[in-house]
């Protein structure tokens, strides 16, 4: 956008961070001197690969950039927001822009890497600072490490460290939300410092970038100390609404997960330990990148996997017979969400039960959760499958019938979402539970002790 203003600028790059309150990045933007002209670019290379062209996270991105928009411009300064391949957009804005900085939070994504590399590179060659923040974890990977420097890979003694390095600036008795890691920055008090310029351009609208509108329901951004204190005792039964379903605010920055983490440090320890996952995992993603592709566990690479393509559409479609996983199949169709419970269940039928390569299950959930988050889905299903990091040892194997009589005893999740159980046209079991079992503990047993 060619535009008349040619002062010397910092721009701050939005990407994993839809927000104006305490986002670190932008945050320092607002302290280098010069005034700030907030970008958001929606990527055609991310955007190219989505099958779904009803994806109801492109839809949610492009609300909360509205959102972002409105409130810039009660102040008179307003959101840059570009479509198109990334280092064309950024050649681009450094033509019609004095751009002396870009400022942004780090994504540890082997292709957002690879990007910013790329566009570090750019920026460097017309003489352009290009500086990252930690923002979306609470610790990145790099600074939880064992003492001889390697990285956990088992959660547990991960969580110790990460304990220990979130109190190593408190006293004994000091509340853990007044660790450094919690500190909060106030980009919101900074709003003065944003460029005022007047924008003739709107968000690109759907249709224009190959997608169009959904009737998926967004979770709220708000959850309730109700909620977050009686975590422990109800997270595990999915007919309740006893879950924060705040994985999309995370995934895509709209709100601080260190003003989250605070706040469940005082209250629930097990809803703070959701949270410490999501950095383990990160970090494995981190040190280990080749659990994008492949089994963290190498061995288990040559496990031979059956691949039947009719078991796996009845899978994805919610019609293997087995009630809970049903449910949960077509909760993740209807809403893009499903209960972690029934996420680890779902992932360890479809690979124990039916011998489907984890990574088909993964890809599904990839293109169907809203919540969808490489690192922490990679992790779950290898964790399911017993490839990966803290496995699921491979002889542990959920029965589906023992899991629904202990979660959802009286099928209130089970009728919600397959209203025909009971009747005939719900369909028999696809598979015999114990000769599935024995099946799977003999395949796998074959492959690690060849």
């Amino acid at each position: 956008m060619k535009n008349t203003n040619t002062n010397p600028i910092t721009a701050f790059w939005f990407r994993r961070d839809l927000r104006l309150n305490d986002n670190r990045g932008l945050y320092e933007a607002l302290r280098s001197g010069r005034e700030v002209l907030p970008v958001f670019i929606f990527d055609r290379y991310i955007l190219d690969k989505l099958e779904n062209k009803s994806d109801a996270r492109v839809e949610f991105i492009r609300t909360e950039l509205n959102r972002i928009r409105e409130e810039l411009k009660k102040a008179g300064n307003d959101l840059l927001v570009c479509y198109g391949k990334v280092e064309e957009v950024w050649n681009q804005i450094i033509e019609d822009w004095n751009v002396k900085a870009v400022y942004c939070n780090r994504d540890y994504e082997p292709y957002a890497k690879e990007r910013d590399s790329a566009v570090k590179k750019l920026l460097e060659n017309s003489g352009i600072d290009f500086q990252t923040f930690k923002d979306h974890v609470i610790t990145e990977g790099g600074e939880v490490l064992k003492d001889d420097g390697d990285p956990y890979v088992v959660f547990t003694p991960f969580k110790r460290k990460w304990f220990d390095l979130i109190r190593r600036d408190l006293g004994p008795s000091d509340p853990l939300y007044k660790s450094s890691f919690f500190k909060t920055y106030p980009s919101e008090a900074h709003k003065d410092r944003f460029l005022k310029w007047e924008n003739t351009s709107n968000v690109p609208p759907l249709v224009e970038m190959g997608f169009s509108e959904t009737d998926i329901s967004i979770p709220s951004r708000e959850v309730s100390r109700k909620v977050v204190r009686e975590y422990s005792q109800k997270r595990d039964y999915p007919a309740m609404d006893a879950t924060s379903r705040l994985g999309i605010h995370f995934r895509f920055g709209t709100l601080s997960i260190r003003e989250k983490a605070a706040k469940a440090s005082g209250l629930n320890e097990t809803f703070l330990n959701e949270l410490i996952w999501r950095d383990f995992y990160s970090q494995i993603l981190f040190h280990f990148p080749h659990v994008v592709d492949g089994p963290f566990r190498e061995k288990y690479a040559a496990i031979q996997w059956l691949n039947n393509e009719t078991d796996f559409r009845k899978w994805c479609e919610g019609r293997t017979g087995f009630p809970l996983v049903d449910a949960g199949m077509r909760q993740l169709n209807t809403e893009g969400y499903m209960h972690n419970r029934i996420r680890m269940l779902t992932a360890s039928f479809l690979t124990k039960h039916l011998l489907i390569d984890w990574r088909w299950g993964e890809a599904y959930f990839a293109k169907m959760l809203l919540d969808f988050d490489l690192a922490s889905n990679s992790g779950g299903w290898q964790w399911a499958a017993g490839c990966g990091t803290d496995a699921a040892p491979y002889f542990r194997i959920f029965s589906p019938d023992a899991q629904l009589k202990k979660f959802d005893k009286h099928l209130e999740y089970v009728k919600k979402y397959v209203p025909e159980f009971g009747t005939s046209e719900y369909p028999d079991p696809i598979v015999d539970h114990k000769k599935a079992r024995e099946r799977c503990l003999r395949v796998y047993k074959e492959t690690l002790d060849s």
